[in-house]
């Protein structure tokens, strides 16, 4: 069959053992984001807001001396903090993906193209 273009058949089989590999390492990465609690700060660092690491939303602190300058001032502030703390998360779950999938080759003769 290789005359074919196909892989063999130990090709094959390290393709279906890598990918499990790396199916169980997604769920135990899935758990470790959703533990996570991530802060980002306003760039005053009077407003804080926490995102696990899947950008699921945790807590939100604001500062009494923030709340007496009203609302505009809250608004930008929170949203500093949001920016920051989805920027944050973000990366850190992109990085951990690379981490899981980095090296990865599979190899297989006809399924990789050579601009890999």
């Amino acid at each position: 069959m290789a005359g074919f273009g196909l892989p063999n058949f130990g090709q094959l089989t390290e393709a279906f053992r890598k990918a499990q590999q790396i199916q169980q390492n997604a769920q135990k990465l899935q758990e470790e984001l959703e533990e996570m609690e991530l802060e980002g700060k306003s760039e005053d660092g009077r407003s804080s807001v926490w995102l696990s690491g899947n950008q699921q939303p945790l807590k939100i602190e604001i500062e009494s001396s923030l709340l007496k300058e009203g609302k505009e001032a809250i608004e930008i502030s929170v949203l500093e903090a949001l920016k920051s703390a989805h920027e944050i998360s973000t990366t850190t779950m992109k990085t951990r993906m690379e981490e899981l999938t980095g090296g990865l080759k599979l190899n297989l003769p006809g399924l990789n193209s050579e601009e890999d």
